[in-house]
């Protein structure tokens, strides 16, 4: 009898707070297709934070492009055109250095393990960089390769050759090597190549099906050349006028945790595109030599440089964001 007057005094308590919150209903936005992983599994994430916000906060998800191009993503949440936004940082070269250290060749050995690095690393520097959102989490998709109509084997290959770069400093790579960059966000590519404005694309593999490009190319490097960092961020104002208990289960679906659960299917996706891929008799995938694959990491060094010169230019501490990046990679056993 204790216990229950106890229990119903709690609840007097309690339920009037949660009465109080009033509904609030934002937009997701996502630049992929309905059938791309990250769809469902943000859905699901919508739907928890429905189930423990009791129905006050509601989220719809629009995918494809529907509130905006996949290059304005960042400033749809900055200016509120969406509430939540999926953000590749490097569709915008030279916007946001510090994130471009995720971008760098021959970084990351794995989607899984590398998310959990990259998030750690960058929620530290997010708050200067992309300030003027707030980050949810930042994550990668599992290592990408080339792809094209001509077999790539050595950068020397690249000489005359026009790349449609995955971000901006796979762009600087390709330009190092001689090849004309092709700007085109993931839905409009398949229609560059397809239309001979490119010739061959970095681009993880299953992603590679999923926009039609296994229509267009034949040859793929199988090697993890490249990942891509990407953000899911907020918008202040909308972050901001929610009530005390509404900001804290945001912020519980901003975890780690919850980064893995929303781009882990996405990994899984893209690593079974490697295998579907080398089952198709007309595509060729093809390893390097260990000479060959030397020769990249060699003459791909001086990215890192650049990539710290623009971190200083930014009036960063390059050594130290590139310490505390090496330092989560080792933690998770990440790195290459």
């Amino acid at each position: 009898m204790r216990k229950a007057i106890l229990a119903l005094l709690v609840a007097a308590c309690v339920t009037p707070a949660l009465a109080q919150d009033k509904t609030v209903n934002l937009k997701v936005s996502l630049w992929v297709p309905p059938a791309h992983p990250l769809v469902p599994a943000t859905q699901a994430w919508a739907a928890d934070i429905e189930k423990a916000s009791s129905g006050t906060i509601k989220m719809s998800v629009f995918p494809s492009e529907q509130l905006g191009k996949a290059f304005d993503h960042y400033d749809m949440a900055r200016d509120g055109i969406a509430d939540i936004t999926y953000v590749n940082p490097g569709y915008q070269p030279g916007r946001f250095p510090i994130a471009a250290a995720g971008q760098l060749p021959f970084l990351f050995s794995d989607g899984k393990r590398g998310t959990l690095a990259l998030n750690e690393w960058y929620h530290k520097y997010a708050p200067t960089e992309m300030k003027d959102t707030k980050l949810c989490f930042a994550f990668i998709h599992d290592p990408g390769a080339l792809h094209g109509k001509k077999k790539i084997l050595v950068p020397g290959d690249l000489n005359g050759i026009k790349v449609r770069p995955a971000q901006s400093t796979i762009g600087e790579m390709v330009k190092m090597f001689g090849g004309t960059n092709v700007q085109a966000s993931a839905p409009e590519s398949r229609d560059a190549i397809e239309r001979g404005v490119a010739d061959e694309i970095t681009f993880p593999w299953g992603s590679i099906f999923l926009f039609g490009i296994d229509k267009v190319v034949k040859y793929h490097m199988d090697v993890p050349l490249y990942s891509t960092v990407f953000t899911y961020n907020i918008n202040l104002k909308a972050y901001n006028s929610l009530s005390d208990g509404q900001k804290k289960i945001i912020d519980d679906h901003c975890t780690p945790e919850w980064a893995s659960k929303v781009t882990d299917p996405w990994t899984d996706f893209e690593a079974n595109g490697r295998v579907k891929m080398r089952a198709l008799p007309d595509h060729e995938v093809y390893k390097l030599t260990p000479e060959q694959l030397g020769a990249w990491k060699k003459a791909v060094e001086p990215l890192h440089q650049s990539w710290k010169d623009a971190v200083k230019k930014a009036g960063g501490d390059a050594d130290k964001v590139d310490a505390d990046l090496q330092a989560a990679l080792k933690k998770f056993d990440a790195g290459l």
